[in-house]
């Protein structure tokens, strides 16, 4: 039986010409700063995020643990969303390892506001924590921030003297999306990860971006959290490739997952917010039925898709083509509701 991957775009393998391009790259030692297609990449993402420099890191946890390490610390605060990553997908390393305490947000669709976020940051008092960070990620659950939005965070922040972090995991369909360039989007915070292992289809790695002296001081921190890679450029020839060619097709997989979204909505049983479905993910519910029993259904036809809370959850990416997506469509078509009963 065939197999439909959609659980996450995390799933991607290299392409055969990513391929060949990290066996074709120049390595060095990039503890050491030597690695001519690490220092490449990093080059290349600060220029995109129009940042003074970026680091490359294992991961985009330890970019977004490295951006609260520095800009966070004990005794302080960040204010971010109730369904953000830093919270349910990063082991609580926030509090545990930069030691900054979490403050979860729940406003409608994963969106922060300004309005929203200034009662919540404390006075100055000697008994309070600092309220120092404010967290936004861009997209989540694969909803974009409207850019006014996040210029009003970026000026309520700069008035009461916050830093702003952006997850930005998937900036990139966030800007494909919106047609709003990923430097212009990324000028509304201090400091950027982004992912190349995800949608952009490489193996390992995502960016931290931020200022000349915050990428100084974010160095030494991955070295402690023990991400001082060596020979590294064979993973950074991916992300260059990832970054060349890989962008503009990310608008294939926001058409795909509109189509998979439809498709649930023709449906006597799911329930789906097309409005929501604005990138590469979609969120839906199967009418009385849990979402882990209603996984086992999808599996059953070879269509793999994960939980996020209560809901299902579909992410188109560069391994599932326009004739997988016909062939789920037509899947979801033909389950029948008692199916997810029995």
């Amino acid at each position: 039986m065939k197999t439909y991957e959609l659980r996450s775009d995390t799933f991607t393998k290299p392409v055969p010409a990513m391929r060949q391009a990290m066996a074709d790259a120049l390595v060095g030692d990039d503890v050491y700063r030597e690695d001519p297609t690490v220092n490449q990449l990093e080059e290349l993402a600060a220029n995109l995020t129009g940042k003074e420099q970026a680091l490359f890191v294992t991961s985009g946890s330890m970019g977004n643990l490295i951006s609260l390490f520095i800009n966070g610390g004990r005794m302080a605060e960040v204010l971010a969303h109730a369904k953000s990553h830093i919270f349910h997908h990063e082991l609580a390393s926030a509090a545990t390892i930069a030691g900054v305490l979490p403050i979860g947000i729940d406003t409608p669709r994963g969106l922060l506001k300004a309005q929203v976020l200034e009662p919540m940051i404390k006075p100055v008092v000697y008994d309070l924590a600092r309220t120092k960070m404010i967290e936004v990620e861009n997209t989540i659950g694969g909803i974009c921030y409207p850019l006014s939005t996040l210029k009003e965070i970026y000026a309520l922040a700069k008035r009461r003297s916050l830093s702003v972090h952006m997850d930005g995991a998937r900036i990139f369909n966030a800007s494909i999306a919106t047609g709003v360039q990923v430097s212009e989007i990324a000028r509304y915070a201090d400091t950027v990860t982004f992912c190349l292992s995800k949608g952009l289809g490489a193996p390992v790695g995502s960016m931290l971006c931020g200022s000349a002296e915050f990428i100084d001081k974010a160095r030494s921190v991955r070295k402690m959290l023990g991400g001082g890679m060596r020979q590294s450029g064979i993973l950074a020839a991916a992300g260059i490739y990832a970054l060349h060619h890989h962008v503009q097709r990310l608008a294939d997989d926001h058409v795909h997952a509109k189509r998979l979204a439809q498709a649930l909505l023709d449906t006597s049983w799911a329930r789906v917010c097309l409005d929501d479905v604005e990138t590469n993910i979609v969120l839906f519910d199967v009418d009385g039925v849990e979402a882990s029993r209603a996984c086992e259904v999808f599996k059953r036809y070879g269509v793999l898709c994960t939980t996020e809370g209560t809901q299902l959850r579909f992410v188109t990416h560069i391994d599932v083509s326009n004739t997988d997506i016909d062939e789920v469509c037509a899947i979801i078509a033909s389950i029948d509701k008692k199916e997810f009963d029995s």
